[in-house]
């Protein structure tokens, strides 16, 4: 097992000051790097250890925040702050742009070689930067089968992966075809799957707070899921380059 350097990162977006966390692999020279977005409750320690296990895999990683530094366990709360944005292209863009300044000025960071990762809100915000036209290698989002503005989606010039759960409420079956139907017409070369009997966020570890309903952990597709985001960045973006 290699040796794996975190620190945490502070940096402005969204008029707040964002706390990140960046794990750095063994060795001084430049890596391929992913930036970590987390669902809408925000940064906690589930996107923290994916950054660590990315770093063990070679990657440097940045998980990023989405509330100054908060994480918000009361499903209300969440809503008021995530709703909003996520109706908001160019704030989620302001976000993501902001963490991927910082991963990019990382000496250790290849800055022509950086994948997208997110989770629900941070899958949003990784879609969002594809539709920019950031010059990213891939994107996987999981939970995150949003939709953008008219014509943007074929500035997306990277494989995109999307994972969700079939029994998934929140991005039901009309959303995901919505989803596909916007990458179809773009002529993205976009994948898929579809885990059956899963709820929304899958992959989430249970947690000590309310949730809201349709939300629930899969321990068997989280693992596949997680794999499956391995696979594509190994294939998109390999460590011995």
């Amino acid at each position: 097992m290699t040796t794996v350097t975190t620190r945490t990162i502070e940096y402005a977006a969204d008029g707040l000051t964002m706390i990140g966390h960046l794990a750095l692999p063994a060795g001084v020279d430049r890596r391929p790097a992913v930036l970590v977005g987390p669902e809408g409750v925000g940064l906690s320690d589930v996107e923290r250890r994916r950054a660590d296990a990315l770093a063990e895999l070679g990657y440097v990683a940045l998980a990023f925040d989405l509330h100054g530094g908060r994480y918000l366990g009361d499903p209300e709360e969440m809503l008021a702050r995530c709703m909003p944005l996520l109706a908001d292209p160019d704030r989620m863009r302001g976000i993501g742009h902001a963490a991927l300044d910082v991963l990019r000025a990382e000496p250790r960071t290849d800055p022509d070689r950086i994948a997208a990762v997110g989770y629900g809100t941070g899958g949003a915000i990784a879609l969002e930067l594809g539709r920019d036209g950031v010059d990213l290698r891939a994107i996987a989002t999981v939970n995150g089968l949003t939709t953008g503005r008219p014509g943007e989606t074929a500035r997306i010039h990277c494989p995109v992966w999307a994972g969700v759960g079939s029994e998934d409420p929140i991005m039901p079956p009309a959303q995901r075809d919505a989803f596909t139907a916007e990458m179809q017409a773009a002529g993205v070369d976009w994948r898929l799957v579809v885990y059956g009997g899963a709820l929304h966020a899958f992959h989430h570890p249970p947690v000590d707070h309310s949730v809201l309903p349709g939300v629930g952990h899969h321990p068997q597709h989280a693992q596949r899921a997680w794999r499956d985001v391995v696979d594509l960045l190994a294939e998109c973006l390999p460590t011995a380059e």
